[in-house]
């Protein structure tokens, strides 16, 4: 008997309160030296997972891709990219991972492939009308010769959304459409060949053990009829979170392609899981994603988007528990990705900063990095109290701030150069993690070369000087998970309390949590034990920006 299958609970389906682990394989370790993240590194670093204390793993990609986009761009998606290593690597990490107990969830990317992929090439070979451009959006353009584009839609990394061909005769033909990159063409979704090679992707993936799919930009795979012309509101969320009707995001007809996948997971054993990357205005609308038949989970961004603020705070788990609980599903939490600046930063921030945007050297309301990390820590005492499935992602175990002085010549995220430069992009949050202090790349690899530059400050952050504080952020995670389990608080329910408009506050059972999100300390009271602090404090006062787990007398 495995670990994964002597911790399985009988009858009770793993995700509903899993504690996931985000994998960004390029930034993680690297076991090759080249200064990019591997396979063979993460297996090597497995161990670190299980004292954490996580259930499972979701890997960002990792499959066969020229990397204009980091791997969102796949050239072969039954392979891995020789960067990474090899599918035998992937056999072995998942077989290893298994055997500790930890699950795996892959990235699949369904939305476009890169235009390496020998389906784009035939595309641009075969010309207009042919059954291998109608796999992909392509269009005849405006104007008289065709030289406008189809319309007026505008990338999410900045930028027109179409691009123009040359056909075989040399001449200017028609354009293709991208969401993101013009090296990212988008799929048609009505297509059946489309449809059923995803089939085939899932299974192969599938019968190589994986216990799941986080699929990618899950809510834009179907494009309104007609592609009518569309112009955002100012400042809008540029993956459609803000806004209720966009013509390429959130399309009625992306539900029936997931209740066609839920179909292919249902042939396997082992409670195989979809997670979907989908960014809608209101969480109503983000459950209806993970209806029965549906997805079984999908990211809540509106959680992770709420500013540090009581009384918003507690208004969104109000909302998520509500919403997710009407259609049967878990409600999930997720305070960082790879795409979004790290939350000990991001909740210091005193200026806008819309998703995507990434925040360097000139960016307006710089975090204070000490009351940045208070909230952070705070934060995440209080989600892994909440009943549900917590997404973490990696480095943020230590406390990990955005790194925002990253020189310009080392950016590599599209949107920094799709944007000559207004936008930063998610480069901040994509830096390799620190493992030893003393070590070159800080441990990341033995050769000390690393794809992007890591602060010289991260040394008080790797994991070796971490594990020696009790009181770092680390230990505080181990000792969150730790309980989380032991007092299954990933599953059942909360009872809200009334302590003070600045806090927020619920119990579960006889462990009570609380944050203070105001300007003055918050007295509990003396009858109080305190089981965890997200920081050492004395007395009984939670201080600002702190939160713990407590019960009473």
């Amino acid at each position: 008997m495995t670990e994964l299958e002597q911790f399985a609970a009988p009858g009770a389906e793993w995700w509903r309160s899993a504690v996931i682990y985000q994998i960004y394989p390029r930034s993680f370790a690297d076991a090759s030296g080249d200064g990019i993240g591997d396979l063979p590194g993460i297996t090597g670093r497995l161990d670190s997972l299980k004292e954490l204390g996580v259930d499972a793993i979701w890997l960002s990609p990792f499959m066969t891709s020229p990397q204009k986009d980091a791997g969102y761009d796949v050239a072969d998606y039954r392979d891995v990219d020789p960067i990474f290593g090899t599918l035998a690597d992937f056999d072995e990490m998942i077989a290893q991972a298994h055997a500790r107990g930890i699950r795996l969830i892959v990235d699949l990317v369904p939305n476009h492939s890169s235009d390496q992929h020998v389906w784009f090439q035939q595309a641009l070979k075969a010309g207009p009308g042919s059954p291998e451009r109608a796999r992909y959006v392509f269009r005849d353009g405006k104007g008289e010769n065709g030289e406008l584009p189809p319309n007026n839609w505008e990338s999410v990394f900045g930028g027109g959304m179409w691009e123009r061909v040359t056909e075989a005769d040399g001449a200017p033909g028609q354009w293709y459409l991208h969401i993101f990159d013009a090296s990212q063409p988008d799929f048609d979704w009505t297509n059946e060949e489309v449809k059923e090679e995803f089939r085939s992707i899932l299974r192969f993936w599938l019968d190589r053990g994986v216990d799941g799919f986080r699929v990618d930009v899950a809510h834009g795979m179907v494009k309104e009829a007609g592609l009518p012309d569309y112009a955002p509101v100012a400042d809008a969320d540029s993956m459609g979170g803000g806004e209720a009707s966009v013509p390429y995001w959130g399309q009625d007809g992306v539900h029936d392609i997931y209740r066609d996948w839920h179909k292919v997971l249902a042939e396997y054993d082992g409670d195989r899981a979809l997670c979907g990357e989908a960014w809608l205005p209101t969480l109503k609308q983000t459950a209806l994603w993970v209806r029965p038949d549906e997805m079984h989970q999908t990211f809540n961004f509106p959680y992770m988007m709420t500013a540090w603020d009581a009384e918003l705070i507690g208004d969104v788990i109000r909302e998520s528990l509500d919403e997710f609980g009407k259609v049967g599903a878990p409600s999930t939490w997720v305070l960082s990705n790879h795409d979004v600046v790290r939350h000990a930063s991001r909740l210091a921030l005193t200026a806008d900063n819309p998703q995507g945007e990434g925040i360097g050297p000139e960016s307006a309301g710089k975090p204070d990095p000490v009351v940045g990390l208070s909230r952070a820590r705070a934060a995440t005492t209080v989600m892994l109290a909440l009943p549900g499935s917590s997404y973490l992602y990696q480095g943020e175990e230590l406390g990990l701030p955005e790194a925002m002085e990253i020189p310009d010549e080392f950016r590599q995220d599209p949107t920094w150069y799709r944007t000559n430069g207004k936008r930063y992009g998610r480069d901040g949050c994509r830096v390799p993690i620190p493992w030893e202090a003393a070590a070159p790349a800080f441990g990341f690899n033995t050769t000390g070369d690393a794809w992007l530059p890591q602060p010289a400050e991260w040394a008080s952050f790797a994991r070796d000087a971490e594990e020696a504080d009790g009181t770092s952020t680390l230990n505080l995670y181990k000792q969150l998970l730790q309980l989380r389990r032991e007092r299954a608080l990933g599953v059942g329910s909360l009872v809200w309390e009334d302590l003070a408009s600045s806090a927020v506050a619920f119990h579960r059972g006889d462990l009570h949590v609380a944050v203070n999100i105001g300007t003055e300390p918050l007295e509990l009271g003396d009858e109080v034990t305190f089981v965890v602090q997200s920081q050492p404090f004395d007395g009984t006062a939670l201080p600002v920006d702190h939160a713990a787990w407590y019960t009473k007398a």
